[in-house]
């Protein structure tokens, strides 16, 4: 059977994820990208480098973002939303983002050379360390589907 997600369900998928896909659009070019993130219930928090996506989202700041739940091919579920992108500046705020990501992040680090990023620096071979950037998307609409069997 397949169906739509009610609020509370769209709600649940989100706060359950933590890989989606961002979709940003800048320039005449599409570019999704999976992304580790947290929801708090308003706003999507994730960190990256200076990179495309940033560049893109602060060009264009209307982004799309799926995340999706997959059991097997007739057991899933996929929320799509819709939101902005704003960079997080305040040396407060982005601490507090970056705690949510490593307090959502660290029970799923399996691997003894798996680190989360402590701080906000990140080392990039080529360039030495970089700043990282802390960024939230504002969720403003929402869509789920599911198929169960």
């Amino acid at each position: 059977m397949l169906g739509i997600l009610n609020d509370n369900q769209i709600e649940d998928v989100l706060k359950r994820g933590i890989i989606g896909r961002i979709g940003c659009y800048s320039d005449g070019v599409t570019y999704v990208v999976p992304v580790t993130y947290v929801y708090d219930g308003e706003y999507l928090y994730g960190h990256t480098t200076e990179g495309m996506k940033i560049t893109m989202m602060r060009n264009n700041p209307e982004v799309c973002f799926e995340v999706d739940e997959m059991q097997n091919m007739s057991n899933w579920q996929s929320v799509i939303a819709w939101g902005n992108f704003e960079e997080v500046t305040d040396a407060e705020a982005k601490h507090k983002a970056m705690q949510k990501l490593i307090e959502r992040v660290m029970p799923l680090m399996t691997s003894e050379t798996a680190q989360p990023t402590h701080g906000l620096t990140m080392h990039a071979k080529d360039t030495g360390y970089k700043q990282t950037v802390v960024y939230r998307i504002k969720v403003n609409k929402k869509t789920g589907r599911f198929e169960k069997r």
